[in-house]
């Protein structure tokens, strides 16, 4: 019987995405043929794709498209960060991205649109991956954003390939001026987001309840100071406003100038282009916010790999 070294099973989760103790099995099953090994796993993947629905997806990334005066953005979540660094999951993200960019950002329509692969939908095609690779996928989210006139530019953090990433950031800018500086704009304001993660663009679009939340705790707090009743509303008025100073995207210091706000910042580059700029909003999706994971213990996994076979 072939040995089955690390190097072997290394060579086949690069090819094909598949765990480590898959990817030991299918070459103990046989006999350390890479591309046998590969169809094995595609066989019994088949198989098994139902029974990975229920692990939890916290990894991936983002897909970020854009045509200028629209973009989208998705999150398609897998197992590992491993599977996220497959081509062909990749390339999936992609596909999807551009499908959430034609379906307006509806996630529920993405799902069932119809995958250019011949497919099927793209959770059919999800679920094929699924079969392949050998971890549960799942297509998250999508959003989009436009405008009539302007840019919507973007921004990718921790860039894993063109138009992928952990974060993407779409910046909406409704204006007549210069597509390229509007587009230059939009994209320091979109690395700004991705920093400091504001709640919202303005006051206004804040959740009023985030904000009774935040007011009721600020005034139990205030309370705790034993001030008159006139002083503890002054006090929480006061920091209700540094709220939303950190939270609001326009009231928020710019990371690339802090003497201006956001707000300022883009006032000062509509008067330097001559052209009025209005900001429509923004979007960001970060892999895995709000996910709970799993504890993962790749200790144990080495180990188990290092047992031999019963």
């Amino acid at each position: 019987m072939a040995e089955i070294t690390a190097a072997l099973v290394k060579q086949l989760r690069d090819k094909t995405g598949a765990g480590m103790m898959d990817a030991k099995k299918a070459l103990v099953e046989n006999a350390g043929d890479i591309e046998a090994s590969a169809d094995w796993l595609r066989e019994k993947g088949i198989l098994k794709a139902a029974k990975k629905a229920d692990r939890i997806a916290a990894e991936g990334l983002i897909g970020v498209v854009s045509n200028g005066s629209a973009a989208a953005l998705v999150e398609v979540n897998s197992e590992t960060d491993f599977v996220a660094r497959n081509e062909s999951f990749q390339n999936a993200v992609r596909t999807i991205a551009g499908i959430a960019l034609a379906n307006g950002g509806d996630v529920v329509k993405v799902a069932h649109a119809d995958a250019p692969d011949g497919s099927g939908t793209v959770n059919q095609m999800l679920q094929s991956l699924v079969a392949t690779i050998g971890e549960n996928m799942t297509l998250r989210r999508a959003a989009a954003i436009s405008v009539g006139e302007g840019v919507v530019a973007t921004y990718i953090h921790n860039q894993a390939s063109d138009g992928l990433g952990k974060i993407g950031v779409l910046v909406a800018l409704e204006s007549p001026g210069d597509a390229s500086r509007l587009n230059d704009l939009g994209r320091k304001v979109a690395m700004h987001v991705a920093s400091m993660k504001p709640l919202a663009a303005t006051t206004a679009e804040l959740d009023p309840a985030v904000v009774e939340k935040e007011r009721q705790i600020q005034t139990a707090l205030a309370s705790e100071s034993g001030k008159p009743a006139n002083v503890i509303e002054k006090m929480v008025e006061g920091r209700i406003r540094k709220f939303y100073q950190e939270s609001v995207l326009v009231e928020q210091a710019f990371v690339m100038d802090p003497d201006v706000t956001v707000g300022k910042f883009i006032e000062n580059a509509a008067k330097n282009m001559g052209a009025p700029v209005k900001l429509k909003g923004f979007l960001k999706f970060e892999v895995g916010e709000g996910i709970e994971k799993a504890a993962s213990d790749f200790a144990a996994e080495v180990a188990a790999f290092a047992q031999p076979k019963q």
